[in-house]
């Protein structure tokens, strides 16, 4: 049994029921959590709901700045991106989310920790990695895992019934997960792969058919792998997010619609809106190309995957992990510039770069006239590199 229990509370579905359920279970203390990453709630309406739920205490924490910086900015950086299409926003939020949970049940002298994410995602193992990972010995509870709730529809009928308030509806019971880096739809109504998703499910960006005709020209500034700049002007990091956020929304940037393979090793379909970070990716690609060694950035690239499914999976504070993020931010200190590129309809397009750290060299680039590269050394740098070859084919005949 627990006597005092954390729980990361969204004032969602599940963590409204979930406030509920542990109390009446364990009859224990209920401490929420709630972060403030950016997902532009009411958060004190969300306060006042967990305490009338039976909530003793609530945090309510502003961790944009931390989220951005020291989470969002070093996976940036690593240009992560899982099964090619999904920019993790979701993922990346969770072990910071658990972290503050540890320290608040330390602070709080909790013997538990508490989480609504269901049996069957990736969720529960991003909380709990986090979990084991900074605090061994913590209890764990998992009310998806233990209740005898089998559905969602189940959660709205429970949470009716004891007069909890629910943004999930029976006509629109998909679910949504925000941050200011993101926000995810999965379940319900988009549970058939074939179905298209509603129209008016969309709050990030308009649609690209909707989109102004016209094409918006931006410019960011980076520093060491950081966008530190927007159109000329210095900006913090949460600023940079929301302005950027605001100017590839409107011109209908960052939908994605995939089926992933989750860690538990079922196939899921999720809608995903990420405008900033669809353009800080492909921005940052950009800078790299002008400034990063060949070997080093094909040696990079060659652990995005491994990376990008260690974030997937929850393994953020894992060794692993840490060790593949020192080898890649030192690949960073030369990726210093400004990008520009073109907004319009859906399409980000980089059209131009520069970079006082550039390995372009325009003499040695040229199709024209120049006295630097002799062409004539290519024919034994050929005949080398196809000697294996060669041998194999007169050995083989």
């Amino acid at each position: 049994m627990a006597n005092k229990i954390v729980l990361a509370y969204s004032g969602g579905l599940d963590t409204s029921v979930a406030i509920k359920w542990l109390i009446e279970k364990y009859d224990a203390e209920i401490i929420a959590f709630c972060a403030d990453l950016g997902q532009g709630e009411d958060l004190e309406a969300v306060k006042e709901k967990a305490l009338k739920t039976g909530a003793s205490k609530v945090y309510v924490e502003d961790l944009r700045h931390e989220f951005v910086v020291d989470y969002v900015f070093p996976m940036l950086r690593a240009n992560a991106v899982y099964e090619g299409t999904y920019l993790l926003g979701t993922s990346i939020a969770r072990p910071l989310i658990a972290k503050k949970q540890i320290e608040i049940a330390l602070k709080e002298n909790a013997d538990a920790v508490a989480h609504g994410a269901t049996g069957k995602g990736n969720d529960q193992v991003r909380f709990e990695l986090t979990y084991y990972a900074l605090k061994p010995d913590i209890k764990v509870i998992s009310p998806w895992r233990e209740w005898d709730f089998d559905s969602r529809q189940s959660l709205i009928e429970y949470s009716e019934k004891h007069g909890i308030p629910v943004t999930a509806t029976k006509e629109k019971p998909y679910s949504t997960d925000q941050n200011i880096f993101h926000i995810s739809y999965e379940g319900g109504v988009l549970e058939d792969p074939w179905a298209e998703p509603p129209a008016d499910m969309f709050t990030m960006m308009t649609s690209p058919e909707k989109a102004p005709d016209k094409p918006t020209y931006i410019e960011i500034n980076y520093k060491e792998g950081n966008p530190i700049g927007l159109n000329g002007e210095s900006l913090m990091p949460v600023d940079l997010f929301e302005k950027l956020n605001k100017l590839a929304g409107e011109n209908g940037i960052g939908r994605v619609d995939i089926v992933e393979n989750r860690y538990v090793g079922m196939k899921s379909r999720g809608v995903y809106e990420t405008p900033a970070g669809t353009v800080l990716q492909i921005a940052h690609r950009a800078i790299e190309s002008l400034t990063l060694d060949r070997e080093v950035l094909h040696l990079r690239d060659s652990w995005i995957p491994k990376y990008a499914q260690l974030v997937y999976y929850g393994y953020w504070f894992a060794p692993e992990r840490e060790m593949l993020q020192t080898a890649i931010d030192s690949a960073q200190n030369e990726a210093t510039g400004t990008v520009r590129l073109k907004l319009y309809k859906g399409n980000c397009t980089v059209v131009g770069r520069k970079s006082p750290k550039s390995l372009y060299h325009p003499a040695l680039a040229t199709f024209e006239s120049e006295k630097i590269y002799d062409q004539k050394n290519a024919e034994g740098f050929i005949k080398l590199n196809s000697l294996r070859l060669r041998v194999l084919k007169m050995l083989r005949k």
